[in-house]
């Protein structure tokens, strides 16, 4: 029997899945199985502390913090370290396949390479266009670390793929 808390949950879920697995495939720099991962865990810890996120007084912050954090704790399990995961296996070793052609798969690889609060910083400044104050929120942490961890994400960015465009900024190295 469901109760009027279950409905609720039930609603929430439906309308707002898909915008979660979009902004955790993002923060995953690609992967579709840990997005989903994220998104499982992000919406089982909501259902659990459901009525504070009703009465959140930022109910979209609340949800991005809960996202971050499941992402956190999740690179912080000892054997996702030693774990790469792919969609599809390689014929080939990976350093013998030669270089990406696509430039999204190469934005992919470098942002795999940036630390999970690095990377979200980036997603939620430059693909949600959050300001500064709201990506503060969502990350847990003030305005001058998103500052500052936006500032050497971009320096990452732009050292591993040289002189191209990096297509969330439209800023050119």
């Amino acid at each position: 029997m469901k109760t009027e808390r279950d409905e609720q949950f039930h609603s929430f879920v439906l309308g707002h899945r898909a915008q979660l697995v979009r902004t955790a495939t993002l923060l995953t720099a690609g992967d579709g199985h840990l997005a989903e991962d994220l998104v499982q865990s992000t919406l089982t810890k909501l259902y659990v502390a459901w009525p504070s996120f009703r009465k959140a007084d930022n109910p979209e912050g609340y949800l991005r913090r809960t996202l971050v954090n499941a992402l956190t704790d999740e690179r912080r399990r000892w054997w996702r370290r030693h774990e790469r995961t792919v969609a599809e296996l390689p014929d080939r070793p990976l350093s013998a396949a030669g270089e990406d052609d696509d430039q999204s798969d190469g934005l992919r690889a470098a942002l795999r390479e940036l630390p999970p609060k690095m990377r979200a910083a980036l997603v939620f400044r430059y693909f949600y266009d959050l300001d500064v104050a709201d990506t503060a929120d969502a990350l847990g942490c003030t305005e001058g670390t998103v500052k500052s961890q936006t500032a050497r994400a971009l320096d990452r960015l732009r050292g591993v793929l040289g002189e191209t465009e990096i297509p969330l900024t439209g800023v050119t190295r």
